[in-house]
């Protein structure tokens, strides 16, 4: 993974991720970057599954009115949000909140590229109250 960052589309493999999006006009891309971490359940989480759930992720806090940050790097996943108003279901905003659980775990080649940078744990945090905000509002 090439990254320049700690922030969620600071990498390669999230940008590569997120061009996907403009070949679609739905949601199906989220609900897949989720299907595929789930189907991993336990066992090791490689770098790209868990890089695709976080851009997956950084698309419903964008959908729901909460980027957190904006920068060069995000402008392509900001415009296809704004071009589309689309609203999650609760059930992929818990999905949402489940994978960055998942993906924060010792069982995750991410975090253990990440474990020594506070900076990215902090960014991971962020993200997930981001997305748990809007899991309280719907309670």
């Amino acid at each position: 993974m090439g990254a320049w960052g700690h922030l969620s589309f600071d990498n390669d493999t999230t940008n590569d991720w997120a061009s996907g999006l403009e070949k679609v006009d739905d949601l199906s891309l989220v609900e897949s970057a989720f299907d595929e971490l789930e189907d991993i359940s336990d066992d090791y989480l490689e770098e790209d599954i868990a890089c695709a759930a976080i851009g997956a992720c950084e698309v419903i806090a964008r959908l729901l009115g909460n980027p957190g940050y904006t920068n060069v790097y995000t402008e392509k996943v900001d415009l296809w949000v704004a071009a589309r108003k689309l609203k999650p279901s609760p059930e992929l905003l818990q999905r949402a909140v489940a994978a960055i659980d998942r993906i924060i775990t010792d069982n995750s080649e991410l975090c253990e590229l990440w474990e020594e940078n506070d900076d990215w744990i902090g960014a991971m945090e962020d993200l997930r109250s981001r997305l748990q905000t809007y899991i309280c509002r719907l309670g």
